[in-house]
């Protein structure tokens, strides 16, 4: 292939990601340097906090997106040029690669995939989705057998890890959806106790109904009605963990909090966290993972968009609900 295609940000979105937004352009291979290697990339993951990564603020705990750079993402990718011994032709790779099909790179925060591991199951469950997973629950929350979680987007990649992690450990664990079929999915599917649609569902009746012992740990993916009801169920000294608040990706004005009276009369432990900071535990986050997915403990599903140009509309497909799994483009 003589010229590839990348996908560059050229406007912050202020509510919606609209195609507008970016612009698709066409480059020339040029020759390596020693040292560097060239990949083409296989599939490429797409993530909520992308949105975050097109705004505009400074103080979040990854810098933006530059304006005219190629949007980032995470990928997997194989190496087909090569003047870096560590990177050898044909090796599986993972890293930063952005939504592109060939990048450059040094070596600098790519790791090589074993052979035999599907691109699929790596993207789906050992990259971010289980080291944000595993960091969440394991190393924050500390769970213990007996204790009760819920946790919101639980269909989602993040979320429906979390919940079958737990119940590996011995949790009583109730997932929070937004249809009837992925409800069906987290209980006959998956193993939860339990699941709220909260599109249809009485929430906070449905919550009391399904948590009858209280709440232990609330892991946190989205935001909204749900946040107000899980700290009105959680037992005194329980753990709130935040991941992400989808709900507000999305908006000018982010949604008022919930009321922290039973915060201060709980004592809740509440902490946020992003994986940027863990990253130099990410080999030990992954073998724990693998682990659980080894002794068959961890199923996913994944949505597959076809072509770099689906990733434009269809990291919409996370906003809105309508994503069947973990989101990736295939190249």
């Amino acid at each position: 292939m003589s010229s590839y295609q990348s996908i560059h940000l050229v406007k912050r979105p202020v509510t919606n990601i609209e195609a507008s937004c970016f612009e698709s352009r066409s480059h020339a291979v040029e020759a390596l340097q020693d040292g560097e290697f060239r990949v083409k990339q296989t599939h490429m993951s797409l993530d909520p906090a992308m949105r975050g990564w097109m705004s505009a603020d400074t103080e979040s705990y990854i810098p933006p997106v530059a304006l005219g750079d190629v949007m980032r993402a995470s990928g997997i990718a194989e190496v087909i040029e090569s003047r870096n011994a560590q990177f050898p032709v044909g090796a599986t790779v993972m890293g930063m690669f952005g939504w592109t099909e060939q990048a450059v790179s040094n070596g600098a925060g790519i790791n090589i995939i074993p052979a035999g591991l599907p691109a699929e199951a790596v993207l789906a469950v050992l990259a971010l989705p289980g080291m944000t997973a595993a960091q969440g629950l394991l190393e924050i929350a500390k769970p213990k057998t007996g204790e009760t979680l819920l946790v919101s987007g639980a269909a989602g990649s993040v979320g429906s890890l979390v919940g079958q992690i737990a119940k590996a450990e011995g949790l009583h664990v109730v997932g929070v959806a937004g249809s009837d079929e992925k409800c069906r999915w987290l209980v006959e599917e998956l193993g939860f106790d339990g699941a709220v649609n909260y599109k249809t569902d009485n929430i906070a009746e449905k919550v009391a109904e399904l948590t009858s012992k209280g709440i232990d740990i609330y892991f946190e993916n989205t935001g909204g009605e749900i946040q107000q009801v899980a700290i009105d169920n959680m037992n005194t000294f329980g753990r709130i963990v935040v991941c992400g608040m989808i709900a507000d990706y999305n908006t000018e004005q982010p949604s008022a909090g919930p009321n922290w009276i039973p915060i201060v009369k709980k004592r809740l432990s509440i902490q946020g966290f992003t994986m940027p900071d863990h990253f130099d535990k990410a080999p030990q986050l992954m073998q724990q993972v693998s682990s659980y997915l080894q002794a068959g403990k961890l199923k996913y599903r994944v949505h597959v968009l076809e072509g770099l140009d689906s990733a434009i509309e269809g990291i919409n497909l996370l906003f809105s609900g309508e994503n069947q799994g973990k989101l990736l483009v295939r190249l």
